[in-house]
């Protein structure tokens, strides 16, 4: 057996990746599912159709390569699914992410002193962004769902228990420590599930999944599902697996992802740090029971503006478009969009914000309306980057990856506006390759993850001068300082 399988289950679609014995890809199977937006700031996704689009992709893997030595799941992380334990069939739509219709709760939660609490044992800030409120609005809001909670009827999990859960045909009840310190149930300094945050959130404890390493024995695939008994042997969210594939296992390493949000992690070592800067503490991974942290900040909307362009207004048919576009103007001639659709994340943390374009004449067209979107993403990353700093971190360049690292222009604009060196790898996909490595190394297919880490493909050094970056990012406060008013 000498491949890897890796299931990369994003927000906007699943993806299979599968890799030989040099870590390298060799097959991809990739399949777009529905988003539904049934109110102001909801998103839901169908846990069904999650699961159906990953079952095609893993069946077009396997008819690529029967052999397969093991499975690692990374996922789309704080997305909340509750199912029934007998029948498999979810309760309610998977709340997503982004999804805001928590805000009243968490205001009233905050109103209540109950923040510095739940930030000190999770490094989390209380916001509708984490599992917690939204398992609460789902059992307060089904009927009869908290009677069967608990009576111990149902299950919870973030997208990696639910597809463990499918995987293996209900045998596995798992989620790994990175995904568990995603929930604002878990403290992350004593690695265990917290019953006063449970019960502060009217959380029965026996709707948890049980929390593993990394790298660690997560249940063997149903081979009447696949044609195959796969072991699943590596899980990490996310942006905890793209660290990984990017190699950022020392203490001071950091990295940004830019997919459907962005979403920048900074090494902290074995030392877990509360921001003084509205930063989130995370776990970065836990390995042979020994945890590392990190400080992550948050961006709710980056690719997500781009598939706004293109399917919400039609104003490109491709991402790559956007590139060109933003190049043929010589400035944005003062048109910034602050892409608040869901809320503001770090380091504002504004659930009621909504997003705003500003600036615009008569003369704004299709290319502004693309490099302000493109602009957005760089300048709420500054943000981003500024608040680590205030947190004490010296930070000289930065790794990046996802889709929005492939624009060149967006990569060179990113190193102008933090006067930072950015760092591309030449594979993009580090989440899956991330988790691939976990899963090698669970099996023994792979050595440390670190000997296989992404290689540089190119490195952008900033340019521009000092007095005309200063000039966009004070038009890019002074369109952030109306929506935040």
């Amino acid at each position: 057996m000498n491949h890897i399988l890796a299931i990369d289950q994003g927000t906007t679609s699943s993806r299979v990746i599968v890799y030989d014995d040099n870590a390298n890809p060799v097959f991809t199977a990739q399949k777009e599912f529905a988003q539904y937006y049934p109110g102001d700031g909801w998103v839901e996704h169908d846990a069904n159709e999650i699961w159906a689009s990953v079952l095609s992709c893993l069946k077009q893997a396997l008819a690529f390569s029967s052999d397969i030595a093991a499975i690692g799941i990374t996922n789309q992380r704080e997305t909340t699914v509750v199912w029934d334990r007998e029948t498999g069939k979810p309760v309610y739509n998977a709340i997503v992410w982004q999804d805001r219709r928590t805000a009243d709760l968490c205001e009233q939660l905050k109103s209540e002193g109950r923040e510095p609490n739940i930030q000190d044992k999770t490094g989390l800030l209380l916001d509708p962004y984490f599992s917690a409120s939204k398992i609460k609005w789902i059992l307060d809001n089904m009927d009869g769902a908290r009677a069967r909670a608990e009576n111990g009827k149902l299950a919870f999990g973030t997208i990696d228990t639910w597809l463990i859960w499918k995987l293996t045909g209900g045998k596995s009840h798992f989620t790994d420590a990175t995904n568990a310190s995603r929930t604002m149930l878990y403290d992350i300094s004593a690695n265990d599930w917290d019953n006063d945050l449970c019960s502060l959130f009217d959380v029965p404890i026996s709707l948890l999944p049980e929390v593993k390493n990394c790298v660690d024995d997560f249940g063997v695939c149903d081979k009447s599902l696949i044609g195959a008994s796969i072991p699943i042997k590596g899980v990490a969210g996310d942006q905890q697996a793209a660290a990984i594939g990017q190699g950022c296992f020392e203490n001071g390493n950091i990295k940004s992802t830019y997919g459907t949000g962005c979403f920048m992690l900074l090494n902290t070592g074995d030392k877990k740090l509360i921001s003084k800067n509205r930063l989130l503490s995370t776990i970065a991974y836990r390995l042979e029971g020994q945890t590392t942290y990190a400080l992550e900040g948050s961006i709710f909307m980056a690719g997500a503006i781009i598939q706004w362009l293109r399917d919400g207004l039609g104003v490109i048919k491709t991402a790559a478009e956007t590139e060109e576009m933003a190049r043929s103007l010589i400035s944005n001639d003062g048109v910034y969009l602050v892409p608040a659709f869901t809320g503001l994340g770090a380091p504002h943390w504004r659930a009621d914000a909504r997003a705003a374009l500003s600036g615009m004449t008569r003369d704004t067209g299709k290319a502004h309306l693309a490099r302000a979107s493109l602009e957005a993403i760089c300048y709420q990353s500054h943000d981003l980057l500024a608040a680590m700093r205030g947190d004490g971190a010296d930070i000289s360049s930065l790794k990046v990856d996802g889709g929005l690292a492939t624009n060149n222009w967006a990569m060179q604009f990113l190193a102008d506006i933090l006067d930072t060196e950015v760092i591309r790898p030449t594979n993009m996909e580090t989440t899956a390759l991330g988790v691939a490595l976990l899963a090698g190394q669970g099996c023994g297919l792979y050595g440390n993850p670190d000997e296989f880490k992404a290689k540089t493909s190119k490195k952008f050094h900033p340019t521009m001068q000092e007095n005309e970056r200063e000039k966009l990012l004070t038009g890019w406060k002074q369109a952030l300082d109306r929506v935040l008013a």
